[in-house]
């Protein structure tokens, strides 16, 4: 199938850093904190969690194939795990009520058929309103949207295209401009440049974006290799892996951990002053920036692939480990009020 190809570089070549008044990075850090705050005390709740490989894929090869920027695919993944959250928990409670209560027929087993039958449908929905969202680049058509599951095989029609956006946006109370990790490594790549980093925010960033995209599509073994580290146990019980939900919705954490990793691949021996500047910005310790650093190298890096990449030297990652960890860092300047 033909499609416009729009190189990934060409987009970060227009990106720059340092052109924002340090007020303004103060406020937005601080806002960005404070969302991620309430972020991770209302995950603490959730049951789930929908950001399976194969769906982060489609929506990553979708997102390319119209054109999208990459904060686009980013929100669309955040958009689709919310409602898909929010759909598994009506079914639960449904299925709790009729179960306990016994009366009537078992609806919650069609509204479970009517979510796998549709989530094609949703999950394009969730894309086109995030393109919606990113005003400064564009938005795509019901024509375009239509067309695409019509090649898949998927007949809708404009009112069913349109009723499935009215849907998602009706279960997330039309609050779909949801944060993405994205924006917390642009905002500390930003308060990084004041504060003095040895490596270049620019220079980072596309390290940053093509790990961020591992992240995404290894969610889960990330994830569980960061639970048994912070745990020291390889067989987390249940009930700690519902409470790590919570770690896994925050956003700075991530943030700090992609751009820790990124820092290690360009240059390890800046590794430790990086780290350094990260904690004194976001006040997240040490060995937890360190932890989940090394959960990302282990998964990029660390995997070797053939005629490209070999695997990390340990003597490598264990002398940046120890050097992340000591007392004597550099502190940045710039932090939350």
């Amino acid at each position: 199938m033909d499609r416009p190809v729009r190189p990934r570089l060409a987009s970060l070549s227009d990106f720059q850093f340092g052109a924002v008044a340090t007020e303004t990075i103060e406020d937005a850090l601080l806002h960005l904190a404070q969302q991620n705050e309430q972020a991770v005390q209302e995950a603490a709740g959730r049951l789930g969690s929908f950001r399976e490989t194969r769906i982060v894929e489609f929506v990553f090869l979708l997102s390319e194939q119209w054109c999208l920027e990459k904060s686009v695919s980013y929100q669309a993944v955040e958009i689709l795990e919310r409602f898909m959250v929010k759909q598994a928990e009506n079914i639960c409670r449904q299925a709790t009520i009729q179960l306990r209560e016994k009366t009537g027929p078992q609806n919650w087993r069609a509204l479970k058929e009517q979510l796998f039958n549709k989530f094609i449908l949703r999950l394009v929905s969730c894309v086109q309103l995030a393109s919606k969202l990113s005003f400064h680049y564009k938005i795509i058509s019901n024509v375009t949207v239509l067309n695409f599951l019509q090649a898949l095989g998927y007949l809708h029609t404009k009112e069913e295209l349109l009723e499935s956006e009215l849907d998602v946006l009706k279960s997330l109370n039309f609050q779909i401009n949801l944060p993405t990790p994205l924006a917390y490594v642009e905002m500390l790549l930003e308060v990084l440049g004041y504060n003095g980093c040895l490596v270049p925010a620019t220079q980072l960033y596309a390290t940053c974006l093509t790990l961020l995209d591992l992240v995404y599509l290894l969610h889960e073994p990330v994830y569980e290799s960061l639970l048994r580290a912070s745990i020291k146990n390889s067989t987390p019980s249940q009930l700690q892996g519902e409470k790590f939900i919570s770690v896994k919705e925050d956003f700075m954490l991530l943030a700090v951990g992609i751009i820790a990793a990124s820092a290690f691949i360009q240059n390890h021996e800046c590794w430790s002053q990086v780290v350094g500047h990260l904690q004194s910005i976001t006040g997240i310790a040490l060995e937890s920036i360190a932890e989940l650093s090394y959960a990302i190298l282990t998964h990029s890096v660390g995997a070797s692939t053939p005629g490209r990449q070999r695997p990390v030297p340990p003597h490598l990652v264990a002398g940046a480990l120890r050097a992340a960890t000591s007392p004597t860092h550099e502190a940045g300047g710039i932090r939350p009020k």
